[in-house]
């Protein structure tokens, strides 16, 4: 049976820009870099959770560069954590707003990608 999510794919235009935005600002760690055909094979995870992603943009997909992306990162304080992305230089296209259902705010890596940033919710 399917037991989790392995990785997500994000599209980029240059590996080694976005490569540095995860690591340095978001702080993710690479797990694989290797060639793979004409780019990189790059995964990366985030410290202490099981799934992770790829800066990877399969040929005829580049028009998914700079879309929304439906991914959602969650961490336990989103105001908290939202200031201390914007002092790493991460851009915000939405400021962390609380809701009825969680906090959540948006930002974008520098191809445009955009992605929620929530508090995780009440879980059961």
């Amino acid at each position: 049976m399917i037991r989790g999510i392995k990785f997500v794919g994000i599209p980029v235009r240059d590996q080694d820009v976005a490569l540095k935005f995860y690591t340095e600002s978001l702080g993710f760690k690479v797990t694989t870099d290797q060639p793979f055909g004409k780019q990189r094979w790059i995964e990366l995870m985030i410290p202490g959770a099981d799934s992770g992603l790829a800066l990877f943009t399969p040929e005829g997909h580049e028009k998914r560069i700079g879309e929304f992306q439906s991914i959602s990162y969650w961490c336990d304080d989103v105001f908290a954590t939202a200031n201390a992305l914007r002092q790493k230089g991460v851009a915000f296209t939405q400021d962390p707003k609380t809701e009825s259902w969680g906090t959540a705010a948006v930002f974008k890596d520098p191809d445009g990608n955009q992605f929620v940033l929530a508090s995780r919710g009440k879980t059961k």
